[in-house]
């Protein structure tokens, strides 16, 4: 099996596992980060990005927040790297931001937008939509190069984001 299999398996095993205790709402507004609140995969402060915020929340009512939803998406490809092993089977909560409704949407049902001219915080970035006519609009008019869903995220697909090998 190939390596980027094996992890898309892994993620597409987590997810059917994974219940929705307190599932975001389609009309919740933009999450509020408090200034303090850094990404725990890059280091960076969250709130300077606030139209870029993706996170997790746990059923205990904790979070993380993310700069963008390629964080995000590296956190849960990678959790054990960020010190998340235990809390793996206690997230309740997946969300990202929409990138033209400005609020928060469910991570797993969102269309991302791959390439393309608009940078989020880290550079290259998926880009989330709620609704796949809007990211096919913001794909013909962002010269970007595809549509995915959650499922198909790979970490090679992250790294080649980022430009490593």
């Amino acid at each position: 099996m190939r390596p980027h299999a094996a992890t898309r398996l892994a993620l597409v095993a987590w997810l059917a596992t994974t219940t929705l205790a307190a599932s975001v709402s389609a009309a919740e507004p933009q999450v509020k980060v408090l200034p303090g609140e850094k990404c725990p995969v890059c280091g960076m402060f969250v709130a300077k990005y606030p139209d870029w915020v993706a996170g997790v929340r746990f059923s205990n009512g904790d979070r993380a927040v993310f700069d963008g939803a390629k964080d995000l998406l590296k956190f849960l490809l990678a959790f054990e790297d960020y010190g998340e092993v235990a809390r793996r089977k206690d997230r309740a909560a997946l969300f990202v931001t929409d990138y033209y409704a400005l609020r928060t949407i469910d991570a797993r049902s969102a269309f991302y937008v791959v390439g393309g001219d608009v940078l989020g915080p880290m550079g290259r970035e998926l880009v989330p939509f709620e609704q796949e006519a809007d990211a096919r609009e913001f794909l013909k008019d962002h010269r970007s190069e595809r549509i995915i869903r959650f499922a198909d995220v790979t970490a090679a697909l992250l790294r080649d984001l980022d430009g490593e090998p």
